[in-house]
C-alpha cells in the first residue's frame, strides 16, 4: 500500500470491521465471497487503487474482524462502515455472498451506488432447484461437527477448485489461499455454525429476486465458465432483468475468477468502471 493508506478497525455496533484503503479518486467497494477474506482482492486492490480510493474489509466473522451472537445483516454492516468511513456514494465490486448483500444494499440505498461488478453472484430469494451437490452437504456437516479442517478443504474444493475439472486441473495457490482464509472464518463462527451450519442474517424483506427491476445503475455480471450451472443461471436473470446490466464470461476458472485470472477480470473490470 503506498502513503495515502490507511487501515485499521470501524467500530459497528457491536462488533470491529478491519478494513484498508488506499489511493485516491471516485470511491470503490470491493466485498469479498463468504468462503475467503478481504485477501481474495489481492490481486486487484493495489492496482485499482491507481485509479481509485479503494476499499477492502473482512465482513464479520472473517480474518480479522469480530463476530457477535446478536442478529445482524452484511447489508447493515456495509452501511454503517461506509457511514464510519465517510464514504457517500462508490462503485462496488462483490463476489458470491458479497454480491448477496451487495444487491441488497444497492436496494435499500440505491444513492449509495454509482455501479455494480457482480461477480459469480448470489442473489437472496432465488429459487434454488434440487438437492445441493454431495460436497456441499458434506461441507454443512462437517461444519455443524466442529471438523473445521475438513470443512475448510470442502469449501475450496468447491468454490476455488469447482466442480468441472479433474484435481490435476487446478490452481494449488488458489485453492490453498481459500482452504486458508475459510479455515480462518470457521474458526472465528464455530461456536455458532455448530448449530446452523452457516451465520444467518436478517433477511430483506421483500427480497431482492422480486425488485431487480428497481436497480438503475451500470451493472456488469462476471463468472467462470468452470462455474456451477445455477451461477450461469443467476448471471442470466441478472443481465435480464437490470436494465443495461452487461455479461462477460471468464474461461477456464471457476467461482473466482478474479483469483485465478487476475489481469484478465481486472482488464474487464476496469473498463467497464471507465464508463460507468
Amino acid at each position: 500500500m503506498t502513503n495515502k493508506s490507511i487501515s485499521g478497525y470501524a467500530e459497528i455496533k457491536d462488533v470491529r470491521l478491519y478494513y484498508e484503503m488506499d489511493g485516491e479518486g471516485s470511491d470503490l467497494v470491493f466485498v469479498h465471497a463468504g468462503c475467503a477474506d478481504r485477501r481474495m482482492w489481492d490481486g486487484q486492490f493495489s492496482v485499482f487503487a491507481r485509479q481509485y480510493r479503494a476499499l477492502r474489509y473482512d465482513m464479520r466473522g472473517y480474518s480479522k474482524s469480530t463476530l457477535s451472537k446478536s442478529s445482524f445483516s452484511n447489508r447493515d454492516d456495509l452501511y454503517h462502515l461506509l457511514e464510519v468511513l465517510g464514504i457517500q456514494q462508490a462503485h462496488f465490486i462483490a463476489c458470491s455472498m458479497g454480491s448477496f448483500a451487495v444487491i441488497d444494499f444497492a436496494l435499500e440505498h440505491p444513492e449509495k451506488i454509482k455501479s455494480l461488478v457482480l461477480m459469480s453472484p448470489a442473489v437472496s430469494g432465488y429459487p434454488y432447484e434440487g438437492q445441493p451437490p454431495q460436497p456441499v452437504l458434506e461441507m454443512i456437516d462437517a461444519r455443524k461437527a466442529g471438523n473445521l479442517q475438513h470443512a475448510a478443504e470442502l469449501q475450496s474444493q468447491i468454490w476455488a477448485d469447482g466442480f468441472k475439472r479433474n484435481s490435476d486441473q487446478v490452481n494449488i495457490e488458489v485453492h490453498e489461499l481459500v482452504r486458508q482464509m475459510s479455515l480462518d472464518a470457521l474458526t472465528l463462527q464455530a461456536d455458532i455454525i455448530r448449530e446452523t451450519a452457516f451465520l444467518i442474517e436478517e433477511p430483506l424483506h421483500p427480497p431482492a429476486m422480486e425488485r431487480l427491476e428497481q436497480i438503475h445503475v451500470p451493472t456488469l455480471v462476471i463468472v467462470g465458465d468452470l462455474d456451477d450451472d445455477s451461477e450461469m443461471a443467476i448471471a442470466e436473470v441478472l443481465t435480464r432483468r437490470i436494465q443495461g446490466a452487461q455479461k462477460a464470461i471468464i474461461q477456464e476458472t471457476a467461482h473466482l475468477p478474479n483469483m485465478e485470472k487476475p489481469e484478465e477480470f481486472n482488464q474487464i473490470a476496469l473498463e467497464f468502471l471507465k464508463d460507468a
